[in-house]
């Protein structure tokens, strides 16, 4: 067996066609909650086990236990559109990226599971002289931080992306801007993997495990409570997705955070038509379209705009993602779709993320990845790791404290202001 569990490969798919059932065993199900941890992560999605595996291979903690409430896999990181990408303008966020998109590179061989990271191109579209302008401002930060990019003209972008060809738009394109190692990942192996990984290095995954409250003594937490009873704690990371806010409100902290509702859909399977990631953003619409292995077309676009828990998308907003997905692909609009649901984005005030302690020293939040959580998962569980384990925030994550809405040192992303916006 090697650190990351049983090891996979050709040669033990041909010994379970042999062995018959029972040859392949549960991966993280079947722990016992213990009494007390050195460190207990709240969540189970792509920030909890990825800081779990982290924990334990990189600073050899042993005792970890990660509580969710439902399922490994249940929440956000498997309702999101699988994108991954470094295309980000400040240094803050491209470096940050840019750790992630390299670990994604290799995380299969990793965890020796494959996730699928396709390196099939992100193509920014851009519909005016101005928007070109904004494009080659952030392509050229990102070549100068040594960050693939290349600015295409009109006709670049129909030999990347020939299905563009096909029509006249009312908001035509004349250029781009294309990161050709971003792509997708498949969003569900993620969660797998590092479960499988970290369940390995002796991580305690426990399922069906709702956290309620924190007990404090002396200035410090000493633990949770749960559904199943108290459990100590040394520290505690809290990576909850879009509850960002609920935990704010359990520790007694107003936090610069909303939750908003962020849709996805997919399209009946169609032959293979669009081979990167396109994102065109016409005046008060967007969309984003990737082809799935499948042949369904996935697609998103805004949030829907007002806060809510409900993971129940609005017609209006779906209406808006196909409308502007048909003006992009009008070859596309006979299309069916067959599954459509919404996650919910705890989107801050500047449009990045939060890696800090929280009230207590030994209490961390990982949240408010607004647009970027899937994207950030390996970057995100190496740097919360390290912060957790040895008490100090790695450069990589050091300006994205709490303490900036404070100081009004904010990194805000797409230059919209004090809004939970866009990146």
């Amino acid at each position: 067996m090697s650190a990351t569990g049983p090891r996979y490969s050709a040669w033990s798919l041909l010994r379970a066609r042999f062995a018959g059932s029972g040859f392949w065993k549960p991966l993280w199900s079947g722990a016992t909650l213990k009494d007390a941890y050195d460190v207990v992560i709240v969540g189970a999605g792509g920030h909890g086990l990825a800081t779990a595996y982290h924990l334990a291979r990189d600073h050899g903690i042993k005792r970890i236990a990660v509580l969710e409430k439902r399922l490994v896999g249940y929440g956000n990181v498997g309702r999101n559109t699988t994108i991954v990408r470094s295309n980000y303008l400040l240094p803050e966020n491209h470096y940050f990226y840019e750790d992630s998109l390299r670990r994604w590179e290799q995380l299969s061989k990793e965890l020796n599971y494959n996730v699928m990271y396709s390196p099939r191109g992100v193509l920014d579209l851009a519909l005016s002289d101005g928007e070109m302008i904004g494009l080659a401002r952030r392509g050229n930060a990102m070549r100068l931080a040594g960050i693939d990019a290349e600015l295409l003209d009109r006709p670049g972008v129909l030999k990347f992306a020939p299905e563009l060809v096909a029509s006249r738009r009312r908001f035509d394109i004349v250029g781009g801007l294309l990161q050709p190692r971003g792509g997708t990942v498949r969003h569900d192996a993620v969660a797998w993997g590092y479960a499988r990984a970290a369940t390995a290095l002796g991580v305690d995954i426990i399922e069906d495990c709702e956290v309620t409250g924190l007990r404090t003594a002396a200035g410090l937490a000493t633990g949770v409570e749960t559904s199943r009873g108290y459990v100590a704690a040394d520290r505690i990371v809290f990576a909850v997705a879009g509850h960002t806010g609920a935990v704010g409100d359990m520790l007694g902290i107003r936090l610069p955070v909303e939750t908003h509702l962020l849709q996805a859909m997919v399209t009946e399977p169609i032959k293979p038509l669009v081979n990167s990631v396109l994102i065109y953003v016409p005046p008060h619409a967007e969309v984003y379209i990737t082809q799935s292995d499948r042949g369904g077309l996935v697609m998103g676009g805004f949030l829907d705009g007002y806060p809510s828990y409900t993971r129940e998308g609005q017609w209006y907003r779906l209406e808006d993602v196909v409308e502007t997905a048909v003006a992009l692909l009008p070859q596309i609009a006979g299309l069916k779709i067959l599954r459509h649901w919404a996650g919910t984005n705890d989107m801050t005030m500047d449009g990045s993320f939060i890696i800090d302690r929280l009230r207590y020293d030994n209490v961390f939040l990982n949240g408010g990845w607004c647009y970027g959580g899937f994207k950030a998962i390996p970057a995100s569980g190496a740097a919360c790791a390290r912060f957790v384990a040895t008490g100090t925030a790695p450069d990589l994550i050091r300006a994205h404290g709490l303490g900036r809405f404070a100081s009004g040192h904010l990194l805000d992303e797409r230059g919209g202001g004090p809004f939970p916006v866009r990146q």
